[in-house]
């Protein structure tokens, strides 16, 4: 047993969880149980234009239908923002940030790409043309690579100015962003263990290079496959994903399962919810999560035959 394990669950309330969501929330639920340990949910609502009405009340309500328990009190980030503005300062006194005034317009027309696109070019590092307004705050990164140990992706490196640039850290319309919301909120509460979707393995390194500025302790790191559709395409609450069902919670817990390399038995989609749980916990490996960024989620399913509603 892994003493102290801690991991969390952070949905954004853009809207109802899918089956992409189930597959963060499921990995990171079995690593924690499979370690006895601690599994925390957060709810990511820093950014106002993307909380949807009711998502929060949806998400909560779906993960209880579902069988999830998490210990301690649900963190809102929405009410930390005295804790992130905190640390801004004592970025700001540590001399790492600058203020900038480029448009995203700007910065594609002459940004080269990096490992998620256009990377800004440094643009205002030595100061903001006069009479420009600042935009942002970001985080100056240095000229060096960065290395992070990831338990199913391997071992990651990217040049840190080159790959991915100066990170946008403080919007004008005062916004904090996810890169140090969630950095401050991992070190705040003790998080040992993150295990999430490959698609924020950029973001890992990003936050990797705050939590060493700030003497943080890095957690140990898993990425999930994402599950994306037959085309290629992500399943995300922008790609209009299909909301979890709430009447029927067995067969899309067995698919993720499967979707995470798990080999539980066909008949498994007509137990009832807390047996799935505790099948699946007995006999989770993470060993066996398919090591790839991405996996198709199309192809991955049971006979609706094989469920009955009298366990339900």
């Amino acid at each position: 047993m892994t003493q102290g394990y801690r991991g969390r669950f952070a949905p954004t309330p853009s809207g109802p969880l899918h089956f992409g969501s189930l597959i963060a929330a499921v990995g990171s639920y079995l690593e924690a149980k499979r370690h006895s340990g601690q599994w925390w949910l957060r709810i990511d609502d820093i950014d106002p234009p993307r909380v949807q009405p009711g998502a929060i009340d949806s998400i909560l309500r779906c993960l209880e239908r579902y069988g999830f328990g998490w210990d301690g009190p649900v963190i809102y980030q929405s009410q930390r923002r005295d804790a992130y503005h905190a640390v801004l300062l004592r970025l700001r006194q540590l001399g790492v940030i600058f203020p900038c005034a480029c448009s995203r317009s700007e910065i594609f027309g002459v940004a080269l790409n990096g490992t998620e696109g256009p990377v800004y070019p440094g643009t205002c590092r030595v100061g903001m043309q006069p009479g420009s307004r600042a935009r942002a705050l970001r985080l100056r990164v240095c000229d060096e690579s960065l290395e992070l140990e990831d338990e199913i992706q391997g071992i990651q490196r990217r040049a840190l100015e080159r790959d991915l640039g100066d990170v946008v850290l403080y919007r004008a319309d005062t916004v904090f962003s996810f890169h140090l919301a969630s950095t401050v909120d991992d070190a705040e509460f003790g998080m040992t263990h993150i295990v999430r979707g490959a698609d924020l393995l950029e973001s890992s390194i990003r936050q990797t290079y705050l939590q060493r500025l700030l003497d943080y302790r890095v957690p140990h790191y898993a990425h999930l496959p994402v599950a994306a559709s037959a085309a290629g395409e992500k399943l995300s609450k922008q790609t209009h994903a299909q909301e979890l069902s709430m009447t029927d919670p067995q067969l899309p817990l067995v698919r993720a399962l499967q979707f995470l390399g798990q080999t539980p038995p066909e008949e498994l989609v007509s137990y009832r919810v807390e047996d799935i749980w505790q099948w699946a916990i007995a006999h989770w490996r993470l060993q066996t999560v398919p090591r790839t960024t991405q996996r198709c989620a199309d192809g991955i399913s049971f006979a609706s035959s094989a469920r009955s509603s009298d366990n339900a």
